[in-house]
């Protein structure tokens, strides 16, 4: 009896080594820390949702923005720009990934700001700045701002007035 149960023993110690095996094959790039900032709508038209900062553990970023209210197959141009969202002609920080109608999500992997220096994950959710998610890339639409929403330090400011339209490129 003694020798039956040592042959179980080694079985389920087996089993349970196996199972430990896959779940600590399974990795990832990022370390857990991550800033969700809300994204109001901008216009007449009813979109809003998210702007989820994750921070890699190179020290970068990558952020997804998450829309509800957008459909078909348009793209929707995504601005990080520096100052709240109602500062007019706010400066682009970056250009980040836009939109899709049809999932209402965009990614976006950041390791530098337009004017070409890096910048971390703790710049970012330090900066005063702002995300603005347009209707379309050129024409009059180009101005109207589906969604906005400030980040970092940008979000403790005072700002009245409404959304600003972006700086012309």
């Amino acid at each position: 009896m003694r020798r039956n149960m040592k042959k179980v023993l080694v079985g389920v110690l087996v089993i349970l080594g196996w199972g430990c095996q896959d779940n600590d094959a399974v990795s990832t790039d990022f370390t857990g820390n991550e800033t969700v900032y809300a994204l109001q709508s901008g216009s007449v038209y009813p979109v809003s949702g998210t702007a989820t900062f994750k921070e890699k553990k190179d020290g970068s970023t990558v952020i997804v923005v998450t829309l509800s209210g957008t459909e078909g197959a348009a793209q929707h141009p995504v601005h990080l720009h520096l100052g709240n969202i109602t500062a007019p002609d706010a400066e682009v920080a970056a250009l980040l990934n836009s939109v899709e109608g049809n999932t209402g999500k965009s990614e976006t992997p950041l390791t530098a700001l337009a004017d070409g220096g890096s910048v971390t994950y703790s710049q970012l959710i330090a900066l005063g700045a702002c995300i603005k998610v347009h209707l379309a890339d050129s024409g009059p639409e180009r101005d109207i701002i589906l969604a906005a929403g400030n980040i970092g330090s940008a979000v403790s400011a005072k700002s009245s007035g409404g959304i600003a339209i972006c700086k012309s490129e």
